[in-house]
């Protein structure tokens, strides 16, 4: 029966006990970019969790020793158990004459916890890891981020060593010396012996020339330039994916992906919230008064507003699906609100002076006259 304690390893990922291998490895992703611990400087706490992890996917990414995990757990007792093989990849246990339930024995947990921290090696090779996800930011203008556009970058990251084609050895594979040969070591905790697959040749036995390009490693940085499409729609902040262009990852295994954080411009006279604009558009006195419609720019040319009759300085006029295109969902569209400022024509003349007089004689009513009580004074 599997274990429910704190440090199970679908509960250290995330997932369910019946997880496709893919959501596992996305899970695993996610977990390691946060904690991982060159984002993480200092932090004790995250290194810790980092390792957990870690080790919860070299588990549950390997089928045999998922199954073994899932049969196990780590606190399954087994007495006078006879010998069990292949419970995880190479491996092989002998518990003859060996007490799990007394006071001063060694835990099944101990046993099994020390066997999957051997280095993470299995019999088909060293430790597999994927690979790491990469993220730039760039900056945009307002009009490429409405639109879209496709930007040229240049990006820093490690892809599989050309020469030794991602192993990291070269030349015809020798004995290993760690094992001599045979793919397994011994180990012994208390009365108990138990075989593991060799850490230094991953339980293959034979191990090659570390690659003097890579130097062991399989994989090397490099720059390179691509070209990456910016959708329409995106804003400060968005991040936009470009699958398969992150970190290479070790021994073949998956490459990681890029992420492009998008910084987008100020606009002079759009203000963006979200995929609405904002934006303030002067009109007359009299068209305020009597009601008018003028025309107001829109990010697809002119548009016409209608000003209602009696308008105020500071109210707001909506346009709908003139905003911007939304990125998510695609084919929507925000709006567009016009704040209308009533701009006053100044006396410089006689003739409109004697007209403002006219209209005070006309309009009497004071707009300040319930103020001093609405504000209790």
């Amino acid at each position: 029966m599997a274990t429910t304690s704190k440090q199970d390893f679908y509960e250290l990922l995330g997932v369910p006990r019946k997880a496709a291998q893919k959501d596992i490895r996305q899970a695993y992703r996610k977990l390691a970019r946060k904690y991982h611990p060159d984002l993480n400087p200092g932090d004790k706490s995250a290194e810790e969790k980092f390792k957990q992890i870690q080790e919860a996917y070299d588990v549950l990414s390997d089928s045999k020793k998922r199954q073994a995990y899932d049969q196990f757990g780590f606190d399954a007792d087994r007495q006078g158990a006879g010998p069990v093989e292949d419970a995880g990849a190479g491996v092989q246990f002998d518990f003859g004459g060996f007490d799990f339930g007394g006071s001063g024995g060694t835990s099944f947990r101990d046993l099994f916890g020390q066997f999957f921290r051997s280095g993470g090696a299995t019999a088909q090779g060293p430790m597999r890891e994927p690979g790491a996800d990469l993220e730039y930011q760039i900056t945009i203008g307002f009009w490429e981020a409405v639109r879209g556009t496709v930007k040229k970058l240049t990006v820093a990251h490690l892809e599989s060593c050309p020469p030794c084609g991602g192993s990291g050895s070269s030349g015809a594979p020798q004995a290993c010396s760690t094992c001599g040969g045979s793919g397994q070591i011994t180990q012994t905790s208390g009365k108990m012996r138990f075989k593991v697959a060799c850490s230094r040749c991953g339980g293959t036995g034979r191990v090659g020339v570390a690659c003097r390009t890579c130097g062991g490693d399989g994989r090397v940085r490099r720059n390179e330039t691509i070209d990456v499409r910016i959708p329409a729609g995106v804003q400060t902040g968005s991040r936009v994916r470009v699958p398969g262009r992150g970190n290479a990852g070790t021994h073949g295994t998956p490459p990681g992906d890029l992420y492009i954080v998008t910084q987008m411009e100020p606009h002079p006279y759009f203000t963006r919230r979200g995929d609405d604009l904002y934006t303030v558009v002067p009109i007359t006195v009299a068209e305020a008064a009597l009601g008018a419609k003028i025309e107001v720019p829109t990010l697809d040319g002119r548009a016409q507003l209608r000003v209602p009759p009696g308008t105020s300085s500071g109210q707001k006029l909506r346009l709908r699906e003139k905003g911007v295109p939304s990125a998510r969902p695609q084919g929507e569209r925000g709006d567009l609100y016009v704040e209308l400022q009533v701009v006053v024509p100044k006396p410089v003349d006689e003739r409109v002076r004697n007209l403002l007089k006219e209209l005070q004689k006309l309009e009497p009513e004071d707009p300040r006259k319930d103020l001093f009580a609405r504000a209790g004074a």
